[in-house]
């Protein structure tokens, strides 16, 4: 990929994946239950190779191509391959080859389901303000496929407390959880864990909530964790944590850009086709420079989108910095190209059923999710000052 295109394969790829996902996925996923996890659409991203490919090594941009394609067509599809990337990409850069080898094929087949537990009621885009507590537990085993045992010579943690906006919750098989191993404030003494869903003392709830995806609460009663179940290193969970939102991050923006160009989609469309006023919708100047309007910021996030997933394949040093800029403008612009997608096609927009009420639907959340467009802005700006800094003269005082 150039600064400004995709290569011809890399076209094809996305045409192919917005087919499947018109043709394929989106039938399967008009017969789940909003709120649920759909496994038969899980199964069917299995079957054809899409699991497997997020966990190859094509890197942030492939990332970026499979959920900007899938989203085009197929939300749901989109949402369920991305939460299964999102809960399982600490095991793929951190987990032991035990934690691998017991879950990864489940997940690429499609048969389990993952979940990343980081937020919690008090602790959303303040990811270091987690309180969930792992209280040291010398008498707890637990082996790495769920089952847990308890003995004099076993060392471990207890983890109790709460987890809130947990994506796939209650439903899900695993969740790679991160709890406070230490006493030590902020991102330091923060652990992650990787807990199946039967450990005694784990129980959840679903949460009623405006996206059709599942969403729920943990509540953690003492739930035993032992070293096979640390994921990287205890007290460099928050790293692991991080690690996996540079990542995606971006990609949320990718997911935001297939909203956005199925609504851009849509309107030339209805404009073309609609007529009012003795004419065509797009010969009215105020709609036709919405459209245009429409257009070019989808096109600028696109590029802030596959620049920020290319600094992330290259190394650079401001993936931090390209990530936020990624999802701020790439979300708040699905956001603005939605509500006008809207407003040019009028109340039969506003039908239960039509693709532009379930994307007003849909587009809402990116804004919030793995960092509020507030905290990205924060990110950004750190990132800038901090550059500064390095880049300036001392001033005499501080020679």
């Amino acid at each position: 990929m150039s600064a400004f295109s995709l290569d011809p394969v890399q076209i094809a790829w996305c045409a192919t994946l917005r087919t499947l996902a018109a043709e394929r996925l989106r039938p399967l996923a008009e017969k789940g239950e909003p709120g649920r996890v759909n496994r038969p659409l899980l199964a069917a991203l299995g079957e054809l190779g899409l699991l497997k490919r997020l966990f190859s090594d094509g890197g942030a941009l492939d990332l970026c191509l499979l959920r900007e394609s899938l989203a085009h067509g197929c939300t749901e599809a989109e949402t369920a391959l991305a939460l299964q990337g999102l809960g399982t990409y600490p095991l793929v850069q951190a987990g032991t080859a035990a934690q691998r080898e017991r879950w990864l094929p489940e997940v690429i087949a499609g048969r389990a389901v993952a979940a990343f537990a980081l937020s919690e009621p008090d602790a959303g885009s303040d990811a270091a303000a987690l309180a969930l507590e792992a209280a040291p537990d010398t008498g707890t085993s637990a082996g790495t496929g769920g089952s847990t045992t308890t003995g004099a010579g076993g060392t471990g943690w207890r983890l109790t407390g709460e987890k809130r906006w947990i994506s796939n919750a209650p439903e899900a098989d695993f969740y790679t959880v991160f709890a406070r191993t230490g006493e030590r404030p902020g991102a330091r003494g923060v652990t992650a864990f990787l807990v199946p869903a039967d450990r005694p003392g784990l129980t959840g709830s679903a949460l009623e909530m405006l996206s059709p995806h599942p969403i729920g609460a943990l509540t953690f009663d003492g739930v035993p964790v032992t070293r096979d179940d640390v994921i990287g290193e205890p007290g460099g969970g928050f790293r692991v944590a991080m690690t996996t939102l540079n990542l995606f991050r971006p990609s949320v923006g990718a997911f935001a850009l297939g909203m956005a160009q199925a609504a851009l989609d849509a309107t030339l469309t209805h404009t073309t086709e609609r007529v009012a006023f003795g004419g065509r919708l797009k010969d009215l100047q105020a709609v036709s420079h919405r459209a245009a309007e429409m257009a070019t910021r989808t096109e600028a996030a696109r590029l802030l989108v596959y620049a920020a997933a290319a600094a992330y394949d290259s190394g650079a040093a401001d993936v931090p910095q390209r990530s936020a800029m990624a999802k701020l403008f790439a979300t708040e612009t699905a956001q603005y190209v939605v509500d006008t997608a809207v407003q040019l096609h009028g109340a039969r927009a506003l039908q239960r059923g039509h693709l532009l009420e379930h994307l007003y639907r849909e587009v809402r959340a990116p804004r919030i999710y793995e960092g509020a467009s507030e905290v990205q802005l924060s990110i950004i700006a750190k990132e800038l000052y901090a550059s500064a800094q390095q880049g300036r003269t001392p001033t005499p005082d501080e020679s």
